[in-house]
């Protein structure tokens, strides 16, 4: 139910909702892996701005771990930033909605391998951008593509390191989870004591089914929320894994959620 009764609670669809307005940026995801713990919504409430509860599915919500190249990216509809608009990240992110019933997404983390990126988004956009050492390779195999995806935090004062290497399959029919979980159309975040959310906007996520290869992670411990995705035997098998070949999205101007 929405935290306000008179509220209706957003309906989890696949389709986005078009953006009205200008256009503030777009990008493309690209090589996606999802990885996912289910956790009880109680663990991670303190970790959503004012206004902002833990979405639930099933009577759980969900962690996730996210890796992805993101390409050029740049500033409107179209344009593209040489060199800056194209680098690695990995996101913590929890699943959120607000005082109007709308879901979204709040991160925790996003690291990346530019320091100009970084420092430029925790500046503007009050989102927890850290840079890191990173790199991707891709493999072909006859049973699939192996993708692998390292990370070695650098600044700010925090330590943390993840090696993850998944094997993805066939495309695979979303399931209600994995709508869930893909299908968010806007973030969750507090700038200057005020609760915002970004719209964005993008297509149906193509999904692949993924095997978990090599996981050696403590990122998400990293943020608070140790146990989940290790190090070694210290954590437990994500509960959804799925990979995508990814999406172009695009996001709008931030706009305040009222409490």
């Amino acid at each position: 139910m929405s935290s306000h009764p008179d509220v209706a609670l957003e309906p989890v669809s696949a389709d986005a909702p078009p953006l009205t307005g200008p256009i503030l940026m777009n990008q493309d995801w690209r090589d996606l892996t999802y990885l996912h713990w289910a956790i009880e919504p109680e663990r991670v409430a303190h970790l959503m701005p004012p206004g902002v509860r833990p979405d639930v599915h099933d009577g759980a919500t969900y962690v996730g771990l996210v890796l992805f190249r993101m390409v050029d990216a740049g500033f409107g509809r179209r344009t593209t930033v040489p060199y800056f608009g194209s680098f690695l990240e990995t996101n913590v992110r929890l699943y959120s909605v607000d005082a109007q019933g709308r879901r979204g997404v709040v991160f925790l983390s996003l690291d990346a391998d530019r320091l100009a990126v970084v420092l430029a988004a925790r500046a503007g956009f009050a989102v927890p951008y850290r840079w890191a050492r990173m790199s991707y390779e891709r493999e072909a195999r006859a049973d699939g593509v192996r993708h692998t995806y390292r990370a070695s935090l650098r600044w700010p004062g925090v330590r943390g390191a993840s090696t993850v290497s998944v094997l993805a399959g066939e495309p695979r029919e979303s399931t209600p989870l994995d709508d869930f979980l893909s299908a968010r159309f806007r973030l969750h975040t507090s700038l200057v004591g005020r609760t915002l959310r970004i719209p964005n906007e993008h297509g149906r996520w193509p999904l692949h089914d993924a095997e978990v290869l090599e996981l050696d992670d403590d990122l998400v411990a990293s943020v608070g929320l140790p146990g989940l995705s290790g190090p070694g035997t210290s954590g437990r098998a994500p509960d959804h894994v799925a990979f995508s070949p990814g999406v172009h999205t695009r996001f709008g101007l931030p706009q305040r959620v009222r409490p």
